[in-house]
């Protein structure tokens, strides 16, 4: 199964609706919450073309982006051949 890393913050909606997708697909993931982290917050920015909202989301070491993405993925089938996970009507 592929590693899932899931930058976050504390009040952010799209983060829980991140987490809630992954768990919903019984895929674990590490959580790195950026509340307290200002300079790896600015240096994920740099890094990912300027993106600078949460949750950024990270499959096998490969930024895929924010929740939108990873639900639309989901919705189009490719989320669970990312994570390498069989598609059992989730």
């Amino acid at each position: 199964m592929a590693k899932v890393l899931i930058y976050t913050t504390t009040i952010c909606p799209y983060c829980n609706a991140a987490k809630n997708l992954f768990k919903s697909l019984h895929v674990d993931y590490d959580e790195i919450n950026l509340d307290d982290k200002p300079d790896l917050r600015a240096k994920l920015s740099m890094e990912n073309n300027g993106w600078r909202t949460v949750p950024m989301i990270f499959i096998n070491d490969k930024f895929v982006g924010g929740f939108d993405d990873t639900n639309k993925l989901h919705k189009e089938g490719e989320l669970v051949k990312l994570l390498g996970i069989e598609n059992k009507n989730i």
